[in-house]
Formats: C-alpha cells, sequence, structure tokens
C-alpha cells in the first residue's frame, strides 16, 4: 500500500490513499483494544471505541466525484442559446433530474425568449441571478421573477404557460432545472411557488468563508422555503477565495453540483464553468475555492424515484400510453383544467 502511495499520483489520489491507511491503522489499533479490554471491558471503554469507529465511518462518507459532464451549447425556445448538462448524452437524466439549463446571455440576444408551451408529468424550478422573467400560463395566472428570485412550478397534470424576458438591458442570468414526479403525483394539481430574493434565507457557515442561499432543504440550520413533493435540496453556493464548505447530502440520493462562476474543488476533484459535478456515494460534500477565484454553483440533491420514465419533449409519464393521452389532451384543449387554483397547496 505505501509503495502504492508513492507512486506518482494526483492530489485527490493521494488523499484518499491517505484517509483509506489512516482509516485501517484506526481501524488495527480499535480492534486490538477491543480484545485486549474484552475480559474488563467497562462502558466508559465502550463508549471511546464506538466513537473512534464512528469517526472513521464518517471519513470513509466523503461523496467523491464520480463524473463531470461538459455543458453543451444549443438553441431552445425560440431561438435562445442556453447551456445544456443533465439531460445531454453525456448524463440523460440523474433520477429524480431530468434537465439542467443555463441561460446566461446580453437580454437583447434572448428577447424571443420560451413562448406558449405545455408540460406534464413533473416539476420545474427556474432561478434568476440576473434580470427578470415573466411567467404566464392559458389561463391568465402570471408572476415576474426578478433577480435572486426562484419560481418552483409542479406542472402535474397539465399546464401550458410561457416564459419571456422582462428586461432589454444587461444580462439575463439564469438555470431551469426539471424534476420528475412519482406516478402517484403526475396528475396532481398544478401548483406555483414563486419567491423573490428577499424570500430565500442566506446563511455563512461558520469558518467556511461560504455565502449559501438555501432555496430548499437545510444548511447550518437555515431551512429554505420551497416545498418539495420529494425529499430533496437546492442550494446557492458561493465559496470565497481560498474558503472551504462542507454540507450533509444524504446517503442514497443523487446528486450533482454545477458550477457557473469561478473554479475550485468539489470532493477533491477540480471543476470550473459550465460543468455538472455528478456526486457518489457517501453522505457530505466538501468544496473548495481557489486560491485566486471565487467557486460558485448550485448543489442539488434528491432522493430517487426509482420509476420507468418516458419523455417526449414537454410531457415526461411513466410509459409510452400517457404519453399519447397527453398529446391527445392537448390537441383535443383538456390539458389543462380551468378549475385548478395554481396558487393554492393542495
Amino acid at each position: 500500500l505505501w509503495m502504492g502511495i508513492l507512486r506518482p499520483v494526483s492530489r485527490r489520489q493521494f488523499d484518499v490513499s491517505l484517509i483509506t491507511c489512516y482509516c485501517l491503522l484506526l481501524l488495527s489499533s480499535v480492534r486490538l483494544r477491543i480484545e485486549a479490554a474484552a475480559p474488563a471491558t467497562g462502558r466508559h471503554t465502550q463508549i471511546e471505541l464506538a466513537s473512534e469507529i464512528e469517526m472513521c465511518a464518517a471519513l470513509m462518507a466523503l461523496r467523491p466525484v464520480a463524473k463531470v459532464v461538459q455543458g453543451q451549447k444549443q438553441m431552445e425556445g425560440a431561438g435562445v442559446q442556453i447551456c445544456r448538462t443533465v439531460g445531454t448524452y453525456a448524463l440523460r437524466n440523474l433520477d429524480p433530474y431530468l434537465m439542467l439549463d443555463e441561460l446566461k446571455l446580453p437580454s437583447r440576444q434572448a428577447f424571443a425568449g420560451f413562448p406558449d408551451h405545455p408540460h406534464r408529468g413533473f416539476e420545474t424550478c427556474s432561478i434568476m441571478l440576473e434580470g427578470k422573467m415573466e411567467h404566464q400560463d392559458s389561463m391568465g395566472n402570471k408572476g415576474v421573477i426578478g433577480p435572486g428570485g426562484v419560481q418552483w412550478m409542479t406542472a402535474g397534470r397539465g399546464v401550458i404557460h410561457s416564459e419571456m424576458p422582462k428586461v432589454t438591458d444587461g444580462i439575463l442570468h439564469g438555470f431551469q432545472l426539471w424534476i420528475n414526479l412519482p406516478a402517484k403525483d403526475k396528475m396532481c394539481k398544478p401548483r406555483y411557488q414563486d419567491y423573490q430574493a428577499g424570500d430565500i434565507p442566506s446563511v455563512t457557515p461558520e469558518g467556511s468563508n461560504t455565502s449559501v442561499r438555501v432555496m430548499a432543504g437545510e444548511c447550518a440550520g437555515v431551512t429554505g422555503p420551497i416545498h418539495m413533493r420529494n425529499p430533496g435540496l437546492l442550494m446557492d453556493v458561493r465559496v470565497s477565495k481560498g474558503g472551504r464548505f462542507e454540507q450533509p447530502v444524504p446517503q442514497g440520493w443523487n446528486g450533482f453540483a454545477y458550477v457557473y462562476e469561478g473554479s475550485g474543488s468539489l470532493c477533491g476533484t477540480k471543476g470550473k464553468e459550465e460543468q455538472a459535478m455528478v456526486l457518489g456515494e457517501g453522505d457530505h460534500i466538501v468544496a473548495e475555492a481557489s486560491a485566486g477565484s471565487d467557486f460558485k454553483f448550485l448543489l442539488i440533491a434528491g432522493q430517487p424515484i426509482k420509476e420507468p420514465v418516458v419523455q417526449h419533449g414537454p410531457f415526461v409519464m411513466n410509459s409510452q400510453e400517457e404519453i399519447m393521452q397527453a398529446f391527445r389532451d392537448y390537441q383535443t384543449g383538456r390539458l389543462v383544467n380551468p378549475a385548478d387554483n395554481p396558487w393554492a397547496s393542495e
């Protein structure tokens, strides 16, 4: 093992090897102490040994980056260029996530926006960093998301809406995330949750040199306002130069970080702008900014649904027959229920 470490390796490989060696030595020490103390071990000694075992397990639970996906530029809507990571050939989906697009253009180049289009069977989350975007549906419901604002839309059984820029100067910078719904919720009543910048709590974990906008989930005792049907977390993490940020990400959840500005490392793997860094198994992450650059990323994780995914454009269901029914409903004007009030919770 030591000869392996002496070979030229990357910083991440060295860190993993060092932690592995430490844990092996610690476990060997604990085993010897247990064997030596077995005849007359007191409760106090047992607690100490259990604490050391827990510490070793925690060291081994850092979630490595399993895959780095470079964003791909493409046109969407009425001719607006976006950068897509989740939802490409490199990462078709990451249960429960179906797509992530970043929009970053001068506003005048995005004026055509995203005219009327339908959705059924999933949820969307629109996040604005700069500029303003207006959402309006076929029933006349509308709202504007300003800089720092977020809209979480549960399409459920059916929504027809548009998303159009509301500014002509400056930069339009934001994201749209698509989140699958389990079969039991695919035909639920649509719901909109609009939050402006002031509605999103921000926290600076002690000693991290990091600011975190908590949209959903919990960070350092602060909980985000978005109500999710499927358990998950959504955070805008901004690690300042030389800073270090740690965050629990539950074992068994799928997750990734999307880097939108600067550079740094996530769990020992370097990342840069327009990259999605997919997390492997474990229960927490560690992000570090480069010495000369901030490191800003969206941290996204959720409990997998583990159901069949059949997607055709704006419809995401569990079977091909359900997709065909969605098209029939759209073509015959039955996709949207006029009695639905999307601003009210069920």
